[in-house]
């Protein structure tokens, strides 16, 4: 099987969020299970800088816009990992400082922008190599599905061609102005409350909703809440009314990154075969962020995060002051929104030795907190799949989780002997801080802490479970399409 990975970015060249993880993660697997996997990524400034001299392979794709034309150059980024990657240069849509946005707002002309990138990743593969299946990814790549089935439906080849549509966060959908449909080519007949329109303005997540063949998201509990009105962004009647071909499909881990027994960014080696190394880790840790006074029975909390009310750090901003009454420490590594930047900042400066904080993101300091804390907090708001609770499970570290989307599907609460973390249900700070005592309490029982820390780092949460479930998801519309 053929699948084409249409996704705005991919790690290692490019990525704001766990977007970026899945695509540069998931193709490997495909491929090594025996499909044959392109992705195409958009050449921004931040690609080009890494990977300055690539061959061309298409010279220009003449991708046509009301009253004029743009120019496509596709690139040639070789095999990586099995992967054949292209990346599409035009530099007057992605030769900027960042993805998608100035400090000011979303950069104006990203209809435009993502317009072409759609529409060249269908062009692209006409010439390249029509696949089985195309696989968008967000609002960025929505109008694949939705050119498929409009711009492309009298296509001999294309329109037997299924597209599938991952929705990694539904709160990022991409509105644009209504007078946009023309101008990125569609008719106004598709305008509409069953289509693209809401709320008067052109909504691309929705049509990607409404026009692909099938529809994942990054968690079972995922799927589940975004047919409710709370999680659902406007959005959940298309989602329950699509719940027949919405498949939630967790995200996996890469464990050639994330794995304690082999990891260069920390201090020492461990599994749950010895632990022994976790206590240097945490050593380690301690000391680099100044704690070296902290005695082995004070608990270390970690937080590696987006400092965002998403993520819960209303909650945690709630708590903080009588949290530090108890025998814990905090360590902290994220940026943000800035209130939460300059609360956390000024209680790092008020309790020195209670709290520490560093407003950036440092891939290093990520896996020493990962390796070196007990416990690893994630009281998110919503939390599409989450990474880090799968993370600190390998790592030993214990999670702390609100009950929602993909934490509520990973994290079983310690009873009788079993569970790998602690949650709590509520959202509100109370029923987190709860959670919290609970897991420093039982912190103090070293027995049951470890017998907890090794039942986390024995499960597997690797991407060969879920590429199984995507490859039937494809199958699945594969077949469906040549039926239609």
């Amino acid at each position: 099987m053929h699948i084409v990975f249409a996704a705005s970015e991919c790690v290692p060249w490019a990525k704001t969020g766990g977007l970026a993880d899945v695509v540069g993660a998931l193709p490997p697997v495909l491929v090594r299970m025996g499909h044959r996997v392109t992705t195409f990524v958009p050449y921004y400034r931040q690609v080009a800088r890494k990977l300055p001299d690539l061959p061309t392979v298409i010279q220009s794709l003449t991708i046509p816009f009301p009253s004029y034309q743009r120019y496509v150059r596709v690139l040639d980024g070789g095999i990586q990992d099995g992967v054949q990657v292209y990346f599409f240069d035009c530099p007057e849509m992605f030769d900027r400082e960042s993805f998608y946005a100035t400090p000011g707002g979303d950069y104006l002309d990203n209809w435009e922008r993502f317009s072409l990138y759609s529409r060249a990743v269908i062009e692209a593969s006409k010439i390249l190599g029509v696949p089985d299946v195309f696989h968008a990814h967000d609002w960025q790549a929505a109008l694949v599905p939705i050119y498929l089935r409009s711009i492309y439906f009298f296509d001999p080849v294309l329109r037997k061609v299924p597209c599938v549509f991952t929705i990694h966060n539904a709160g990022y959908q991409g509105w644009f102005p209504a007078d946009t449909m023309p101008r990125i080519m569609l008719p106004w007949d598709m305008f509409t409350l069953e289509k693209l329109e809401a709320y008067d303005n052109v909504n691309l997540l929705k049509g990607g909703l409404v026009y692909a063949d099938a529809l994942t998201t990054v968690s079972r509990r995922y799927a589940e809440e975004i047919q409710t009105p709370e999680f659902g962004n406007g959005l959940d009647d298309i989602f329950r009314r699509r719940s027949g071909d919405l498949f939630g499909i967790l995200n996996g881990v890469d464990y050639d990154q994330w794995d304690p027994a082999r990891d260069a960014h920390i201090a020492a080696h461990y599994s749950a075969d010895n632990l022994k190394g976790k206590k240097e880790c945490r050593r380690d840790l301690l000391h680099a962020f100044g704690l070296d006074h902290v005695e082995d029975t004070t608990a270390v909390l970690g937080i590696v995060s987006r400092f965002a009310t998403q993520k819960g750090f209303d909650l945690l901003a709630g708590i903080l002051h009588e949290l530090i009454k108890d025998d814990v420490v905090l360590i902290a590594l994220g940026t943000g929104e800035e209130y939460y930047e300059r609360l956390l900042s000024e209680l790092a400066a008020r309790y020195p030795d209670k709290v520490r904080v560093d407003i950036r993101y440092d891939n290093t300091t990520a896996h020493k907190i990962e390796a070196g804390s007990d416990i690893f907090l994630m009281p998110s708001h919503y939390e599409p799949s989450g990474l880090n609770q799968m993370y600190s499970l390998r790592y030993g570290t214990v999670p702390v989780v609100r009950s929602t989307g993909g934490l509520e599907d990973t994290i079983v609460e310690l009873h009788e002997g079993q569970g790998n973390g602690f949650k709590f249900h509520g959202y509100n700070q109370w029923d987190f801080l709860d959670a919290i005592r609970r897991a420093v309490a039982t912190f103090q029982n070293k027995e049951q802490w470890e017998a907890m820390m090794r039942r986390g780092m024995e499960q597997d949460f690797s991407w060969n479970k879920p590429a199984e479930e995507y490859i039937r998801v494809y199958e699945r519309v594969i077949e469906g399409r040549a039926w239609s």
